[in-house]
């Protein structure tokens, strides 16, 4: 079986200058999740046509690995059947027995297991259609039966008369179609139509007329075929991918204080007895372990987060790891390359960057630390800064174990303080401090006395 996914249009209703199937759906591209899907059918390859904004749309999968993707080109848009017709120099016609599973970039919840089913119903002899009851049929093509219930052929809206335009039957656009007979019935399409384009549902007529085998499974479900042209259809199926994603939780036991205000825009995996408040975005790859409590409007992306670990209200971390009963936040900036051993306490509005902090540490107020090696039991004080960056290159700063930093105190790295240091209040350390010592790098105070206040105007 080989997948040939159409997503070569604009979207015009959508208003953007990018792609319509790169819009997204839970944080990835529409496209995307078809993609996904397809590569769980396990099919020898996934055509891909594409016509606007083609380089967006090579840029897009240019991270993940694509050697499974055959980008094909249609450079004018003539119908869905003159689509296909750029996929099939890539397709194997030699095997009698290959299939052509066709799918579209903008239908982005179609499920493996619906098309695994559409797939049983069909062989090198036998066409599978999945079609959809809709209570709104409006601007779909009508499924057209005959008197033993067989279907015969698909009519478009604009070219349905007033008795075929009753029918609530659609076509979902999803087929499968022996390889063979797919590129004979392609060369037979004509495009004498309202909208002068080469139509992929003709091809059911010319499989009746042959008295080819049409297997239709008719799905209840509308929302699973829902295809997207503006943003109000985007908005829809994002609100339907959420609420699919919540109740997955729930399922697996995880506490939703409101469930409908919590965002999944990626992959969540969660322990045991997790609770999540109100207001909390998950994107990218994030992993829960058992007994986490993530407070109210947080957000989190990519990331591990240990057992027992409580994120406070209004935190953001991103790529980062957080040890096993830590306490972050509230309002905690975790940024990547951040990894927190266990115990630690990161407290409010202190940022974190690419900065390593051992069991026990804690800075529990108003500092950032950045490139940064911290040991084991170490206190960052109130107004700490890590200087790591001096115009043109960054610094590391490494502390031993028990380290004590003074509130309001600035380290400017490159600057390494042993086991035990300590930095009193308000200094500012440019230099090594050895093991069990005070550094104090401050001006020494003046006093003076019958000091007049300036007053204003003066």
């Amino acid at each position: 079986m080989e997948v040939v996914i159409l997503a070569a249009g604009k979207g015009s209703r959508m208003f953007s200058d990018k792609p319509k199937v790169l819009h997204s759906i839970g944080g990835s591209a529409m496209l995307e999740h078809v993609v996904r899907t397809s590569r769980a059918l396990h099919p020898q390859k996934i055509h891909t046509v594409i016509g606007f904004g083609v380089q967006q749309i090579k840029d897009y999968f240019a991270r993940s690995n694509t050697a499974d993707l055959t980008w094909v080109l249609q450079a004018e848009q003539l119908g869905t059947g003159h689509a296909v017709q750029q996929a099939l120099p890539g397709i194997n016609i030699e095997d009698g027995e290959n299939q052509v599973l066709v799918l579209y970039g903008d239908v982005p919840l179609i499920q493996t297991s619906t098309l695994q089913e559409l797939l049983s119903q069909t062989d090198g002899e036998t066409l599978a259609l999945l079609t959809v009851l809709t209570e709104n049929p409006t601007g779909l093509g009508r499924i057209i039966r005959n008197t033993a219930g067989e279907v015969t052929r698909i009519v478009e809206e604009r070219d349905a008369n007033s008795e075929q335009k009753q029918i609530n039957e659609v076509n979902s656009g999803i087929m499968c179609v022996p390889a063979t007979k797919l590129v004979r019935w392609l060369g037979e399409i004509r495009n004498d139509n309202d909208q002068s384009e080469y139509y992929l549902t003709d091809l059911i007529a010319l499989a009746a007329d042959e008295n080819c085998q049409i297997n239709a499974i008719t799905l209840a479900d509308e929302i699973e075929v829902q295809g997207v042209n503006d943003k109000t259809q985007l908005a829809l199926l994002e609100r339907h991918y959420q609420m699919n994603k919540q109740q997955e939780l729930l399922d697996q036991g995880v506490t939703l204080r409101d469930p409908e205000r919590v965002e999944v825009r990626g992959e969540l995996s969660c322990g045991k007895d997790c609770v999540v408040d109100i207001n909390v975005i998950f994107e990218g790859t994030v992993s829960l372990g058992n007994n986490v409590v993530i407070g109210a409007n947080t957000v989190i992306k990519d990331a591990v987060i240990e057992d027992g670990a409580h994120v406070l209200p209004g935190t953001n971390i991103d790529g980062a790891t957080i040890g096993a009963n830590s306490l972050i936040g509230p309002y905690a900036r975790i940024r990547p390359g951040t990894v927190l051993g266990a115990n630690v306490k990161i407290g409010n509005f202190v940022e974190t960057k690419n900065a390593i902090l051992g069991e026990g540490s804690k800075a529990n107020h108003l500092a950032y630390i950045g490139d940064a090696e911290i040991g084991r039991n170490c206190n960052i004080g109130a107004g700490t800064i890590f200087c790591n960056y001096d115009g043109a290159n960054k610094h590391k700063s490494t502390l031993g174990d028990n380290v004590f930093i003074g509130s309001n105190s600035v380290l400017v790295a490159p600057v390494v303080l042993a086991n035990n240091a300590f930095v009193a209040a308000g200094s500012a350390v440019n230099c090594d401090v050895p093991a069990d010592s005070l550094a104090v790098a401050r001006s020494k105070q003046r006093n003076i006395p019958d000091w007049k206040r300036p007053t204003k105007g003066q």
